[in-house]
């Protein structure tokens, strides 16, 4: 059995993304990890090379952001030329800013090969845990941060494609790479649910980088608003409405972690985080009863983008 690893980058260093962190992490795991390398402004490039390992494989690549130029299709696009590059049997998708912890190697490996014949199973779903403004707080809103998502799917399937803005997968029978948005003759994978966790700091970066970023992100979804970021850096909000992280972070995100040099920028008091709709009190009372009562990741309501067949541990 082969397993194979895969992720995109452009402009690791401008962005703040742990991606030497995100790569790492899945090199015990993986036979192969497969990193798909934009036209970088930064160093990206370098970062990438100076892991040790012959493991990896650099694919360069220009965004055309003129064919997909809104949705985040361009990361779908990006995502699927990674995946179809990789030849092993299981296919481990991490993004750049994704980081899986050593403590689920061994049951994604272990799933990986008791499923490994089972062709009524497209792929796993893995479970998240997202940090928010730093490394001590998260985000506990299933309806603003997803519990899971698929992120190894079965290889060698030229049908299973990224989907929308690469959050997720799905069967494109015969796939132009047009629209990454469509949904007519798509079908939803059919998942195992594994107690294997990744890390998301995607809203755990710099707030001066995480501005530019999050400039970046929105002009591949939508025309920006000039105006919307007119601070020097991003407020992240008092983050004593989030909740304190108890456990214990990926060994090889200890010297980031240790290193953040971003506090004086955070704020324990003031206007809370904005996290959209998630704020209001529907939505207090939903958490309160996933977070609190039902405790297993469920959301109640909200759209999932697949069919969980069965659970593994």
């Amino acid at each position: 059995m082969k397993i194979s690893g895969f992720t995109i980058i452009r402009n690791a260093e401008i962005y703040d993304f742990p991606i030497v962190e995100c790569i790492e992490s899945a090199l015990p795991l993986v036979d192969e990890f497969i990193v798909v390398a934009g036209d970088s402004s930064d160093n990206t490039d370098k970062l990438i090379n100076g892991i040790k390992s012959d493991k990896i494989k650099i694919i360069n690549t220009v965004w055309d952001t003129d064919k997909y130029p809104r949705g985040g299709s361009i990361y779908a696009h990006q995502t699927d030329i990674a995946l179809h590059e990789c030849s092993g049997d299981w296919c481990l998708y991490l993004q750049s800013d994704e980081v899986l912890h050593e403590d689920s190697i061994e049951v994604i490996r272990r799933a990986c090969i008791k499923f490994k014949e089972d062709k009524n199973i497209d792929g796993f779903l893995l479970k998240y845990i997202h940090f928010y403004g730093d490394y001590e707080h998260y985000i506990d809103s299933l309806h603003f941060a997803y519990p899971r998502e698929i992120r190894i799917v079965r290889g060698k399937n030229s049908d299973i494609h990224s989907w929308q803005d690469a959050q997720s997968f799905r069967i494109i029978p015969d796939f132009d790479y047009k629209d990454y948005w469509q949904k007519a003759g798509t079908k939803k994978l059919r998942c195992v649910l594994l107690d294997a966790y990744i890390y998301h700091y995607g809203w755990a970066r710099n707030p001066v980088k995480m501005l530019p970023k999050k400039k970046e992100q929105d002009s591949m979804h939508e025309d920006v608003d000039n105006n919307r970021y007119a601070e020097d850096y991003f407020d992240y909000g008092n983050l004593n409405y989030m909740p304190v992280f108890k456990g214990r972070h990926p060994e090889v995100m200890k010297n980031r972690v240790e290193g953040i040099s971003w506090l004086d920028c955070l704020r324990l008091e003031g206007k809370r985080p904005d996290i959209g709709k998630t704020s209001g009190l529907k939505y207090k009372f939903i958490n309160f009863i996933e977070n609190k009562i039902l405790r297993n990741g469920d959301r109640i309501g909200g759209f999932k983008n697949y069919r969980i067949v069965s659970r593994f541990k």
